[in-house]
This record gives C-alpha cells, sequence and structure tokens, in this order.
C-alpha cells in the first residue's frame, strides 16, 4: 500500500482508534498490533498545500514556497500571542476569520504530567488524543486563537504548556485532579486573568461546570528505552507494532511521530 502520509485519524472509543492516512487511504492500525509492520520511505514530499514535489519538508508537510507565503506556517501558530492577525500584518487576513478568529478552549491536560494548552473548539476532543491526553479538562472558552493565546501565557508562568515526548511513550502519568489544579490556577493567575476579560468583555468565558475526559490508548507495551526513526536519516523503519500514543507509533525496534513526517510518500507493509 503506497501514498502520502497525514497525520493519524483518532475515535474516542476505549481504547483510543487509530487510522494511519496514506493518500486517499485511511488505514485502521489496530488489527496490526503485535504484529511486524513496515514503513518504507520512498524518497518523495509532496507538499500539503500546492502538492508539488519537494525535496525538503517544512513545518510538517509544506515546500519552501508555501512555507514562505502562507499564514498557516507563520511562528503566531505555535505563539498565538504573537498573533498577525491582531497586529494588523496577517499575510491571509481571509484564512485567519476562518481558522484563528472563531472560538478556542484553553484546557490543561495530564499527558507526560499536568499542562496548560489551547486549541480550536472544534478540535475537541481531537486534540487531546493527538497529544495523548490521559485526562483533559477546558478551563476558558475564548472568542479568538489570540485571546486564547494571552491566556495560555498567563496561566503558564505556573504551570508547564509542552509535552514531554520521551516522557509520554514510557507510561501512564499518574491520574490529577484536574478540577482542583484548575481553581488553584484561577487563584494564581486571578488579576492577569481578570485584566483580560476586562480587555475583551464577554469574550472570555471561564468553564468552571465543564467536565474531564479521560482516554486509554492500544499499548500492550511501552518501551523501556525511547529510540526515535528518522526517514530522512533510515527510510526503512519495522518491527513489531507494540502500541499507539499521540501521533507516535511504538515498536518494539524504536518510535516514529507520524504527523513530522507528513506529506512524506512511504508503503505500507504487514506480515
Amino acid at each position: 500500500m503506497l501514498g502520502t502520509l497525514r497525520k493519524m485519524r483518532t475515535e474516542k472509543n476505549e481504547p483510543v482508534s487509530y487510522f494511519l492516512p496514506l493518500g486517499d487511504v485511511s488505514v485502521p492500525l489496530a488489527p496490526f498490533l503485535g504484529k511486524t509492520l513496515h514503513l518504507r520511505y520512498q524518497g518523495n514530499i509532496f507538499c500539503t498545500a500546492c502538492g508539488r514535489k519537494t525535496s525538503k519538508s517544512y513545518n510538517q508537510g509544506h515546500c519552501f514556497v508555501c512555507f514562505k507565503k502562507l499564514a498557516a506556517c507563520d511562528m503566531c501558530i505555535l505563539k498565538p500571542e504573537t498573533c498577525h492577525f491582531a497586529a494588523g500584518t496577517c499575510r491571509e487576513p481571509e484564512w485567519a476569520e476562518a481558522h484563528c478568529n472563531i472560538p478556542h478552549i484553553v484546557y490543561l491536560a495530564n499527558s507526560s504530567g499536568l499542562k496548560v494548552g489551547i486549541t480550536r473548539e472544534t478540535q475537541v476532543p481531537i486534540r487531546w488524543m493527538d497529544q495523548g491526553a490521559t485526562q483533559a479538562l477546558p478551563i476558558f472558552r475564548v472568542a479568538t486563537r489570540y485571546q486564547s493565546g494571552l491566556v495560555e501565557v498567563a496561566l503558564a508562568q505556573h504551570i508547564a504548556d509542552k509535552t514531554n515526548w520521551q516522557a509520554l511513550l514510557k507510561g501512564e502519568s499518574a491520574p490529577v485532579d484536574l478540577a482542583a489544579a484548575r481553581d488553584d490556577l484561577m487563584t494564581r493567575c486571578a488579576d492577569e486573568l481578570a485584566a483580560l476579560q476586562q480587555r475583551f468583555p464577554e469574550q472570555i468565558q471561564a468553564l468552571p461546570a465543564a467536565q474531564a475526559e479521560s482516554f486509554r490508548y492500544p499499548v500492550l507495551e511501552y518501551p523501556q528505552k525511547i529510540r526515535s526513526f528518522n526517514l530522512d536519516q533510515d527510510p526503512d523503519v519495522s518491527g513489531t507494532l507494540l502500541g499507539i500514543k499521540g501521533q507516535y507509533l511504538l515498536f518494539d525496534t524504536g518510535v516514529i511521530n507520524i504527523r513530522k513526517f507528513t506529506a512524506y510518500q512511504v508503503e505500507l507493509l504487514t506480515v
């Protein structure tokens, strides 16, 4: 089976269901747990935006031209508090209206430990499964991505805002009382949050009644040591598939972040 990779698609089940997109085909991965799986990179990368062949992937699957011109590749996607639209310098205002100036959720998650994060409201709970979170709790609903970034920055003074991917793949995090963590953060950041709510009246809404969600991942065994596969250095990834968590395939021979290799053309072989 041959096609270009995209990030794995998830469905919230018990455990989470995973599907590997290869071009126009979406391959269910649960049947391959405990079996040998091969991913062979064919040496081709096709830009996710324009489709042209590129010798190098920029920003998870873009050619250099699209990387330089598309708002989706701007740094403010990673740091929304630096939003170009809010500053009046967005390269694609219409794109921003459709993707950034829409409701976002600020949340707490337990992945490699407690962290704060943001996502479009339409990406709940997909974003949490993409991160490999075992627990997640929405704490704010805001009107724009820019506002979500400002709230996240305030909260990140007291809590991590990134996942430790190696810890994520070594096992399950200990359960966390997310409601108690939320209440503690609200107290610690009361002044900063009040200032933001005054700056954006009725656009930053706390979600005190929100319920936490939990997730279990299809993992037979976690690796003792983390060895990361890189298709640019070794085009042949193979081994017994021991699990799937976040956007990672866990083999007995190493792990691979599928999202990192978006737009890479690979052949999937099974035994």
